[in-house]
């Protein structure tokens, strides 16, 4: 970037080139959410605000705009935002390794309004990542202790991802390219790729209370609309777009959407808003009930054991910025729509009442049964239908009359054993005779009544 005297604030390369490197992926920030999402170790943000003076002077980023934060006694304190300017976009994307097309805009319209959501974006970004402060060794001055004190780094929460893992106003097409999103298309505020963590990409939105719960709502109906969108991969086959450009982490299903609701309006109205939009969008994120059937049950399908089936459905996870602040990504944070507590990233990302744990019910049911069967009942049985340790047994599922194994190879619609299978058939063909037997009596009775009256 050009020798010491082109950098007036003296500032280090290193500092400057991970001011760029963060500029490239939130667009918008003040000096101090530069500092905590690169340098937090620094004792405050003066290295990071000379870093970016001395880009300012090399005309890669600028400050058009202002907003007022609080200070540390919590009193409003104005701050300059900062973004690139278009030659700071090419220098970003040369810092990230990712192409110039593909970095968005230089997000000055924004700042010049103030970039309250932009502003609000970058603050989640942190507060997921977690940037750890480590220690830094200050130099001593003259009028200073012949040794310098190591400064003592705050402790943070175990964070998620890197910062090169991270793309903000993404563009997802309902219809139309990437480069050109029809109308109708969303744009994601944030995405995290981070597999080393071993989550699946997480599609991020972070709400500063500024639309209706109808209107977040609504963008879950079109994130749920982008994931379902199919394309053509180069053996001819339907694939999801999603797929073609992020990682499938191989769980099914659409992607998570996390909420973060940037606001705070007190923990009842967060909660109250919360819940509003999650009954507004249940029909995108709520599993569908699922259940083998039973032909002789009068209970409900919802009351009857079952599973539900995720597919074609959006997890969607929410949390509050303080919350996720205070406890990192991986503690207790989020609350997943459809659920009642509060939950780790893993908990809220696994799916419950799945097939699986159906099935794994429906063996212990049977085992009990089994075990509760006189000896004569079950040796017969033993012998004539002797299980063999190649049979896939644990995934058969229970006769939904008797509760004994199904055939596998001869399936029954009705979900029933052999036995059952057969029983309901004759039941069926008597039932059918019956009604056949009927229908000719009351021929005959409907002929003997027209001659009678004269027709």
């Amino acid at each position: 970037m050009g020798g010491v005297g082109r950098w007036p604030y003296k500032s280090t390369a290193r500092a400057r080139a991970l001011v760029l490197l963060a500029l490239g992926v939130v667009k918008v920030a003040t000096a101090e959410q530069l500092r905590r999402l690169v340098l937090p170790g620094t004792a405050d943000a003066q290295t990071v605000r000379n870093a970016c003076k001395d880009l300012r002077h090399a005309g890669l980023v600028e400050s058009v705009g202002r907003t007022s934060r609080p200070g540390a006694n919590g009193l409003p304190v104005g701050r300059d935002v900062w973004n690139l300017t278009t030659a700071g976009l090419a220098a970003a994307a040369s810092e990230l390794g990712r192409p110039v097309r593909e970095m968005g805009g230089t997000a000055r319209e924004a700042a010049k309004a103030g970039a309250a959501h932009a502003l609000a974006v970058t603050d989640t970004v942190d507060a997921i990542r977690q940037s750890p402060a480590l220690p830094t060794k200050p130099v001593a001055r003259r009028t200073a202790t012949p040794r310098a004190v190591e400064r003592v780094a705050p402790v943070r929460p175990e964070g998620l991802g890197h910062l090169r893992g991270w793309e903000t106003e993404t563009a997802l097409p309902v219809t139309g390219t990437f480069t050109a999103p029809a109308k109708g298309s969303l744009r994601a505020d944030g995405v995290l790729t981070a597999p080393e963590h071993g989550v699946p990409v997480l599609f991020v939105e972070v709400d500063n209370h500024t639309e209706p719960p109808a209107v977040v709502a609504r963008k879950i109906e079109r994130y749920r609309a982008f994931f379902r969108r199919q394309v053509k991969d180069p053996a001819g086959g339907d694939v999801a777009l999603w797929s073609t450009v992020w990682e499938d982490s191989g769980r099914g299903g659409f992607p998570p959407v996390a909420l973060v609701f940037a606001k705070d309006i007190g923990a009842e109205a967060g909660m109250n808003r919360i819940k509003h939009i999650r009954d507004l969008s249940r029909d995108c994120w709520e599993g569908r009930w699922t259940s083998y059937g039973d032909p002789w049950s009068t209970l409900p399908m919802q009351e009857r054991d079952g599973w539900r089936d995720f597919t074609d459905t959006v997890p969607v996870i929410a949390t509050h910025l303080a919350t996720l602040r205070t406890r990192g990504p991986h503690g207790p944070t989020w609350w997943r729509f459809g659920r009642s507590t509060r939950q780790t990233l893993t908990e809220a990302l696994t799916n419950t009442d799945t097939h699986d744990e159906y099935l794994a019910r429906a063996e212990a049911r049977r085992a009990e049964d089994n075990a509760s069967r006189p000896p004569e009942w079950a040796q017969p049985r033993q012998q004539a239908q002797p299980r063999q340790q190649a049979q896939p047994w644990a995934a058969t599922p229970p006769c939904t009359a008797c509760g004994d194994d199904t055939d596998p190879g001869q399936p029954s619609e009705y979900g029933l054993c052999t036995d059952c299978e057969r029983t309901r058939q004759e039941k069926a063909d008597a039932d059918r005779i019956t009604a056949e037997q009927a229908a000719r009596q009351s021929g005959i009775l409907a002929r003997f009544r027209a001659r009678a009256e004269g027709r």
